[in-house]
């Protein structure tokens, strides 16, 4: 029986960090939003709404990012203290590439490294043992 290729994803709006799940090893990498949230202060906007489209555009960018990454995985699991993990499922839900994935979506602390490795470990071996 071929293995299920398995990513856990750690996220808020500011960085996600992908835990590839294999062989009850994990290898993380990170993801950042480059989301400017305080102006530049050399900068003065004349509204509001200039910075917030560059606020969603950076967010659009982000979500894409972690789309084409997810891209191959038969199981991710999102979890993380934010609406980040429901926004990213909600892009991924009209995408047709990502309907043959299986996505969960889970809330979460903010967790240390080891935190969120044991809470993709525990996952995975729980839906293992569903199966």
């Amino acid at each position: 029986m071929k293995s299920k290729k398995q990513l856990g994803i750690w996220m808020d709006h500011s960085v996600a960090y992908l835990m590839v799940f294999t062989n009850g090893s994990i290898e993380t990498n990170s993801i950042e939003s480059h989301s400017e949230h305080l102006a530049d202060p050399q900068v003065v906007y004349k509204d509001e709404s200039h910075t917030l489209n560059k606020e969603q555009r950076q967010l659009s960018s982000y979500y894409r990012q972690l789309g084409d990454a997810i891209l191959g995985y038969d199981e991710v699991v999102l979890f993380g203290p934010t609406d980040a993990k429901n926004e990213l499922l909600n892009l991924l839900k009209v995408n047709h590439l990502f309907d043959e994935m299986k996505i969960e979506v889970k809330p979460a602390d903010s967790m240390s490294e080891i935190q969120r490795q044991a809470f993709v470990k525990e996952f995975f071996h729980k839906n293992q043992g569903a199966e």
